[in-house]
């Protein structure tokens, strides 16, 4: 098995990953009923936040937005670590190691917090990053 293959499979996951998160999570509207009511809450109630004036739904936008960021960009450098795995495969073992260890720290988190979905999904990128570190090898030729 080839480390590019998982590196590429888990970017596409990723991107997906994003782009349901973004779409589903980030921008669509709250349920009629309890879910605009806790909405309304959240963005009526704001407080200073060192220095700045904010709102708990500022934070929930801020840190849902983040998260869209950081998955595209970890879709684009999984894309770019699959190119590079093929002539510095043992090099960037620590680095599959540590996005590994990101992913499988996340997904109880997510299932805990959130719901099986994005939990499930960071345990196959997880499971991709380690196929991936496993079968990385240094190969001094280009591919």
């Amino acid at each position: 098995m080839k480390p590019t293959l998982f590196l590429r499979i888990t970017s596409i996951l990723a991107l997906i990953f994003c782009a349901l998160h973004t779409v589903g999570g980030v921008l669509s509207k709250p349920a009629p009923g309890v879910q605009t009511f806790v909405v309304q809450v959240m963005k009526s109630n704001s407080f200073n936040f060192m220095g700045s004036i904010r709102t708990f739904w500022d934070f929930n936008m801020g840190y849902g937005l983040i998260l869209s960021v950081v998955l595209f960009i970890h879709s684009l450098l999984f894309w770019q670590l699959g190119s590079m795995v093929k002539t510095n495969g043992a090099r960037l073992r620590p680095v599959l190691a540590l996005l590994c260890l990101e992913s499988a720290a996340q997904s109880p988190i997510a299932g805990r917090y959130f719901f099986l979905g994005p939990a499930i999904t960071s345990a196959i990128i997880a499971a991709c990053l380690a196929i991936a570190f496993f079968t990385a090898r240094e190969n001094l030729t280009p591919a």
